[in-house]
């Protein structure tokens, strides 16, 4: 278990095998699918509250609520530490490039800006 920020746990740009299932699950939440199954889960629900089924029933659906909302904490913080490491990766070759054009020395920030834009791109 590593306590780094997410986008950095793999120095050559690898993303492991956790952050390939958050960002297949992160586009699965954003879909129109999950929206119907959160709406089918609250129906659920609110049914079974009002039907009066036994406090087991209840508990059940009220812990399956709980877990998905938890897992949908996980991955909102997991996507939003990855964007927030693109953005800053981003904005570091931005002004890095800036200084060398200013000293008049393009070269290197200007390559590392193209691959900062080019790798989120990608992602």
């Amino acid at each position: 278990m590593s306590f780094e920020h997410p986008a950095e746990r793999h120095g050559d740009g690898r993303i492991g095998r956790f952050g390939k299932l958050a960002e297949l699950a992160s586009n699965f939440t954003s879909s129109a699918a999950f929206s119907v199954v959160c709406l089918v889960l609250v129906a659920g629900f609110v049914a079974v509250h009002l039907a009066g089924l036994p406090l087991s029933w209840q508990l059940f659906a009220g812990d399956t609520m709980a877990a998905v909302s938890l897992l949908l904490l996980a991955l909102l913080k997991n996507s939003e530490r990855r964007a927030e490491h693109a953005i800053q990766q981003k904005l570091d070759a931005i002004a890095a490039a800036l200084l060398e054009q200013q000293h008049g020395e393009p070269g290197r920030a200007a390559r590392r800006l193209r691959e900062a834009i080019r790798a989120q791109d990608e992602a």
